[in-house]
């Protein structure tokens, strides 16, 4: 029975990821800086660490499975939240890579957490993952947490690189998005042509499931599916499943004035990404579209 390790497992994806590892069949751990938190939210039978120490008496990792690191949305992106951003990301997949160096038992693959944040913003070109990169915050950071986890391959381990898109699913992104939609407030954001790059939860979990089995897979891999949209596209999408108008139209100086930079980089841009390898590897996308995605997650007869 092979033994994952899972980093950020009590977060949005994790808590969709451990419950399908488990019933997989594999052997699961997850390391956890707050057990108590994590167990009301993991399920019976997963293993809670809260130190790398407690690997010592365990069966050798054979994948780890990095998804920790401190939400980007949500509030202003002070020097301080910047510098949680990289210690949680960069400085804590550099103590993955030390303390798996040290101990001699290197996993056999890892598939760490990045964003198509590494991109930078972008206009209408399609990227899949050779695409051109623009510099900003978003992608140093992601350029910085990758280059940590591609030193696993000096130790012997085959490394995917996730570039995860916006998440969807009940939770998540999503939540914040549908009060106002729900009382016919929603529209989109600045022009509304910028492009939102998404994935339902359910996919991200089955492409990780994917990377983790498929031996000859690595390298980067965008983890969004292959119908991105604009902005405009998607409040209008969003609209029609929850039967509302969505024609309100949210500025963008308000949000810059909200949100400052992180408005600039995760708002009001974006990129249009294409997940090129997943699909040359076989992956078949349960939701690669947008409309049914949000009805299977919305509507009560959906079925995610």
């Amino acid at each position: 029975m092979k033994h994952i390790l899972v980093t950020g497992g009590s977060g949005f994806i994790g808590q969709a990821l451990c419950p399908a590892l488990l019933a997989a069949g594999f052997d699961l751990s997850v390391l956890t800086r707050d057990a108590r938190r994590a167990s009301r939210l993991l399920p019976p039978g997963v293993r809670l660490l809260e130190s790398l120490d407690g690997l010592q008496d365990l069966p050798p990792v054979s994948t780890l499975v990095n998804l920790a690191g401190e939400p980007l949305a949500g509030r202003r992106w002070t020097a301080a939240r910047k510098a949680a951003f990289h210690r949680s990301r960069v400085d804590f997949t550099a103590h993955l890579v030390d303390h798996f160096s040290r101990a001699g038992a290197v996993p056999a693959a890892v598939i760490s957490g990045s964003a198509i944040g590494y991109y930078g913003p972008h206009g209408d070109e399609q990227l899949d993952e050779d695409g051109a990169v623009v510099d900003s915050f978003s992608h140093r950071l992601c350029a910085a947490w990758e280059q940590q986890a591609l030193r696993f391959e000096a130790l012997g381990s085959r490394v995917c690189r996730l570039r995860i898109g916006v998440v969807l699913d009940q939770g998540g992104a999503l939540a914040a998005l549908l009060p106002p939609f729900r009382l016919g407030l929603g529209g989109p954001i600045a022009s509304g042509r910028q492009w939102m790059s998404w994935i339902h939860r359910a996919d991200l979990v089955a492409l990780i499931h994917h990377a983790i089995d498929r031996e000859a897979l690595t390298g980067a891999i965008n983890a969004t599916a292959p119908g991105a949209v604009t902005n405009r596209e998607f409040a209008g999408t969003l609209g029609r499943v929850l039967r509302r108008p969505a024609r309100i139209t949210t500025p963008g100086w308000a949000m810059r004035l909200l949100f400052g930079e992180m408005a600039d980089e995760l708002l009001i841009s974006g990129q249009r990404v294409y997940p090129a390898r997943a699909l040359a590897s076989g992956f078949q996308f349960r939701y690669p579209h947008l409309a049914p995605a949000l009805e299977a997650i919305l509507t009560p007869s959906g079925a995610s």
